[in-house]
């Protein structure tokens, strides 16, 4: 079949123009990979060739992870209110853009226009829920076993986030991982997967919109194992939370192994598995604190298993 590009068609029926875009963000700013390689992203329904965007790699996730690492500083220093009216203005962005991006996720991932509605809903809902809980994060008073002492307990974040989503909820994933970071104050470094990045780039439009500041949040497109290596080996990187395939999960889980001061969340997909999973405490090593940043379960169901 002959592959025309859609950006004239499936997004052209955009309000939004701006919502498309076919670079990576990082640092606040929409860039090419070094190298200008490219990657093609297709309508899965029709093979048609909706666009390309850079096939970032190590060199990219590194400058997108020291962005982040530098706006760590200002964005931890807000308050758990500022950050949340940031965030509620992401997720009022968010739902007035609800045609604009389920039409970006059903011409990248291919579900129907009205399950591609549902999501952008659900994910909204993600990044309010977190808002309101990030104002939540309280810490305690533990009886101390000394008469003259007083255990004080608060909660830190604990920085840099690596953040690999799959294809087939490429908003909702994005969403309830990314907005759970932020509301607690750490920046985020996503890579999307390859078949649908559309849907993270038109939320980085929407982020900088809410006034997300630059370095927060940033999405880098590309070679999955050179981005995944690069998060899992730079000291930088405080957690990764994955969702994709046993292999894949075994393997970062290994990588991430070797630094301590890691914590890799991994819900994992079989052949014929049904997996629930809950995020893992976050552990800050500086000040020895559990971080109580939780995410809503995760439930994969196949027909096989039924």
């Amino acid at each position: 079949m002959k592959r025309n590009s859609t950006k004239k068609n499936a997004m052209k029926l955009l309000n939004d123009k701006n919502l498309f875009r076919q670079q990576c963000y990082i640092n606040g700013k929409w860039r090419d990979g070094e190298d200008g390689k490219t990657l093609a992203v297709n309508n899965p329904a029709t093979d048609e060739l909706l666009g390309t965007v850079p096939k970032a790699g190590a060199r990219e996730t590194t400058v997108a992870i020291q962005a982040a690492s530098n706006a760590w500083s200002t964005w931890r220093a807000k308050t758990a209110l500022e950050r949340a009216d940031i965030m509620q203005r992401w997720y009022a962005l968010m739902l007035e853009s609800r045609e604009d991006l389920a039409r970006i996720l059903t011409a990248e991932q291919g579900k129907p226009l009205a399950e591609a509605r549902g999501e952008i809903g659900f994910a909204s809902s993600f990044i309010r829920w977190f808002a309101e809980e990030g104002r939540r994060a309280y810490g305690d008073i533990i009886p101390a076993p000394w008469p003259n002492k007083r255990i004080i307990v608060t909660r830190e974040p604990v920085g840099v986030v690596g953040i690999i989503t799959p294809w087939n909820f490429p908003t909702a994933m994005i969403a309830r991982k990314a907005a759970a970071a932020l509301a607690v104050g750490c920046p985020v470094v996503i890579k999307p997967a390859s078949q649908t990045p559309y849907s993270a780039l038109a939320m980085a439009v929407l982020a900088e919109r809410a006034g997300v500041p630059a370095g927060v949040f940033n999405v880098v497109t590309g070679s999955a194992r050179e981005i995944a290596d690069e998060m899992t080996s730079n000291p930088l990187v405080r957690k990764i939370s994955f969702t994709g395939s046993t292999e894949i999960g075994k393997e970062l889980m290994q990588k991430s192994s070797k630094t301590l001061n890691r914590l890799l969340k991994k819900s994992l997909c079989g052949s014929a598995g049904s997996i629930s999973g809950d995020v893992l405490t976050w552990i800050d090593p500086s000040f020895s604190i559990l971080e109580p940043l939780r995410e809503s379960f995760l439930a994969v169901h196949f027909a096989s298993r039924v």
